[in-house]
């Protein structure tokens, strides 16, 4: 044997996954075109590319996992460990998944069931994988729990899904893959959902995860700062096709693929609009929410204070950024100030003070006060046609217009988002996650709101249609005038589209100022938190001292 030929021999064993000349296709559709790539014992290889690329659908196809028969493979070879799964029988499937090959999903939430608590939920695994009954296992479902970082884990192990945070489930479900000590653990968007600063605790968990115990990672994101701290190599998909591949470096510092550079270079840019009106739209004094927890016998003897005691002042055509992690309340104060919870303090819009207004009174204020959610897809109906959904405050508002002119205003509202007029007789499962956003844009703007309030409204995008999305906003917002109230997590969204910025904190504001202020020059440790995880700035001062020291 010569040595070129053991030298291969030598890598095929050290290769966790090897996938060769994969195809996918949907009842005859291909959705995966001759991909190729393997994975090395301990090391990240990073899937990268937009939404519909092709990456979830590979990465199902490690474990059999696609709806056959309606999915099928015209052609490829997967094996993991040198086993072959394509075709493999279920025994054959069972020993790979959840033992040798573990998967992480998007949304934890989606993924936990409801209805079991975490401690039975991990201890199914060790049951089907090693016969260990639940009563045994608990020793063994709190060491996982330890092991990622949960705290208080034996409070936890007897919780339910709900009653975690995203980033807390997000560690149950890491415990879980890791359960069985896989030798390679999937990772699918395991950070899209999560603010910054818990985006960052999560990214280092599994970095530290995987240096102790020697694991391999696929690693699927859309997000190229992930990829940037996370991959040893990356291959980047488009139409379900791989046109780049090469160490992270490479890729970042010498793309050669047009797509991607278009990929690097996606990313929300520019900066607010300005405007120098001083005549205040809105005004809120001492805003306060609470939510009951507990009942005694006669009346509520618990309180969750979800905004306490919150003061803003809001200009004419200018975007109000509300920041901070999941569970400080931004959310909260903004349905607040639509008058969507109950809340008590004073909300001034335009000299009319809306608290106390019966739903009568408020009525005519309604128009000009609209909403974009987080959740696109959530948040459109889908049972009602495009045109129905974007109608729908017409019918509210402007009972005396006949249909021929509801349907020509659908169709300008469109069209002023970037979409097709002759689109509206479709349903919103025919779209894509940023086309759905354009829509639920059109819907707040065909009223000519002359406030609006962008809950997350990028944080569920690929990074390229934030971008869109993003310019969107700020084109629409010259040409109406509106004024914004954009509540984000994502600090770089906030920083191109936000005039003045509240950071926001166990629902109480802790800093606030100008975008320049807040960004350049933050008083609070926690500001300074969000910023560095948001810009990466640990990591650039990491890189600074690995260079400085190499350089002594």
């Amino acid at each position: 044997m010569s040595v070129a030929e053991s030298r291969q021999d030598q890598e095929a064993t050290e290769n966790v996954l090897e996938i060769n000349d994969l195809s996918v296709s949907f009842r005859g559709v291909p959705a995966v075109k001759h991909v190729s790539f393997d994975i090395r014992k301990g090391e990240t290889v990073a899937l990268v590319g937009e939404s519909g690329s092709g990456k979830s659908v590979t990465a199902l196809s490690v474990l059999q996992l696609l709806p056959y028969p309606i999915a099928s493979h015209p052609t490829g070879s997967v094996r993991v460990d040198g086993i072959e799964t394509m075709g493999a029988d279920k025994a054959s499937l069972r020993e790979i998944r959840g033992s040798r090959v573990t998967m992480i999903f998007q949304e934890p939430m989606t993924s936990l069931n409801p209805l079991h608590r975490i401690e039975k939920q991990i201890g199914e695994i060790l049951l089907v994988h090693q016969g260990i009954k639940l009563v045994d296992a608990r020793p063994r479902i709190l060491e996982l729990l330890q092991l990622v970082g949960l705290q208080n884990p034996q409070e936890k192990m007897r919780s339910y899904p709900h009653e975690l945070s995203g980033g807390q489930r997000q560690r149950v479900m890491i415990a879980m893959a890791l359960a069985n000590e896989p030798d390679l653990l999937i990772a699918d968007e395991p950070t899209t959902a999560l603010d910054v600063t818990i985006q960052a605790q999560i990214l280092e968990l599994l970095n530290d995860l995987q240096r102790r115990l020697g694991m391999a990672m696929l690693l699927i994101t859309h997000d190229l700062g992930v990829v940037r701290k996370m991959a040893d190599r990356v291959c980047v998909m488009t139409d379900g096709e791989i046109v780049e591949r090469g160490n992270c470096a490479d890729i970042f510092d010498h793309p050669q693929h047009e797509y991607t550079r278009h990929l690097l270079e996606a990313e929300p840019k520019g900066t607010p609009i300005e405007n120098k009106s001083s005549e205040t739209l809105l005004e809120c004094r001492n805003i306060n929410v609470r939510f009951p927890l507990s009942k005694g016998f006669f009346f509520v003897n618990k309180y969750l204070d979800a905004v306490k005691d919150v003061s803003l002042t809001v200009s004419y055509g200018q975007t109000l950024g509300i920041v901070g992690e999941s569970g400080s309340g931004k959310t909260t104060l903004g349905m607040a100030i639509l008058r969507l919870l109950r809340s008590e303090g004073d909300i001034i819009l335009e000299g009319h003070n809306l608290q106390g207004l019966k739903a009568k009174q408020l009525r005519p204020f309604r128009r000009d006060m609209q909403i974009v959610f987080q959740d696109p897809f959530g948040s459109l109906s889908p049972r009602l046609s495009i045109h129905q959904i974007i109608e729908e405050g017409l019918l509210v508002h402007e009972q005396q217009l006949t249909q021929e002119e509801r349907r020509v205003l659908v169709g300008d509202a469109l069209r002023e988002v970037g979409l097709d007029p002759s689109a509206q007789d479709r349903y919103p499962h025919e779209f894509s996650g940023g086309q759905r956003q354009r829509i639920a844009v059109a819907r707040a703007l065909i009223l000519k709101p002359k406030l609006l309030v962008l809950d997350e409204p990028t944080s569920a995008l690929d990074m390229s249609v934030q971008a869109q999305i993003v310019d969107l906003l700020r084109d629409l917002q010259r040409k109406h005038d509106l004024t914004y109230l954009f509540i984000s997590h994502d600090l770089k969204v906030v920083r191109a589209l936000s005039n003045h910025v509240i950071v926001m904190k166990d629902g109480e504001i802790v800093e606030s100022g100008t975008s320049d202020e807040i960004f350049d020059d933050p008083k609070t440790a926690y500001t300074r938190e969000l910023i560095a995880a948001a810009f990466d700035l640990t990591v650039a001062r990491r890189g600074a001292e690995i260079s400085s020291h190499s350089g002594e």
